[in-house]
């Protein structure tokens, strides 16, 4: 292992993922990339959900700028390879063939060569570590090892990030209904009073209000505790 891509090992296990949110982290992996890899001029993070492609994250304006052609496109070697799972490297925009009018402009705003890795996700990708350089012919083998490295952590980043935001919604989902199991308790305490009638009635005589307002029956529970009224009583 070469002693720049060990370098790049040391700062990928220092970016911290916990308590971050993901722009931030992507945002420090990015940069990263663009120091680890030698022939990198700018380096950016294309994310793709629900068939929208975005930049998530990057470093350097020459990196934005080739993206936002290839969005406009629908095509390039980021998205494709973001798709595909493929890697693409660009050796000249000049002479490029696969993708001739998105390689025309590119050369026209500066960019001479590219190299795209796809980033991998449980079995299928999820986007692309696009690399620009302003010169031809600047990537080599060792870039290509060196953004397979910076996409793996990205793929650990993003797969962070959702389970943490899983996690986040499990905790906010279970106040939720501890809230609204609360208030239910409390509205039957007043039917039950009110009415003198066991827990079961006074569910019962909820639900129905719920029914014919064709409302929630948390927010009928809700304003019975708050005004004393029982919806459609």
């Amino acid at each position: 292992m070469s002693e720049s891509l060990s370098a790049l090992h040391q700062e990928l296990a220092g970016v911290v993922l916990v308590d971050r949110s993901l722009d931030e982290v992507l945002t420090e992996i990015v940069q990263i990339a663009r120091r680890g890899l030698p022939g990198s001029d700018a380096s950016s993070i294309t994310l793709i959900r629900d068939e929208r492609a975005y930049t998530a994250a990057y470093d350097g304006q020459l990196a934005m700028d080739a993206d936002e052609l290839q969005y406009d496109r629908g095509y390039g070697p980021c998205l494709d390879a973001g798709r595909s799972g493929e890697v693409f490297i660009v050796a000249d925009m000049r002479s490029e063939e696969r993708w001739p009018d998105y390689a025309r402009s590119g050369a026209e705003v500066g960019v001479r060569s590219s190299l795209s890795m796809p980033l991998p996700f449980q079995g299928a990708t999820i986007g692309a570590l696009n690399n620009y350089a302003g010169r031809p012919e600047a990537f080599g083998d060792g870039d290509v090892m060196a953004a397979e490295e910076v996409a793996a952590f990205v793929a650990i980043a993003v797969a962070n990030a959702e389970a943490s935001a899983r996690a986040n919604d499990d905790v906010a989902n279970m106040r939720r209904a501890m809230v609204s199991r609360a208030v239910i308790e409390q509205a039957k305490g007043i039917l039950m009073e009110r009415y003198k009638t066991t827990p079961e009635q006074a569910f019962t005589l909820l639900t129905h209000a719920s029914q014919r307002s064709n409302v929630k029956l948390r927010d009928v529970a809700d304003e019975l505790t708050t005004t004393g009224v029982l919806r459609g009583s």
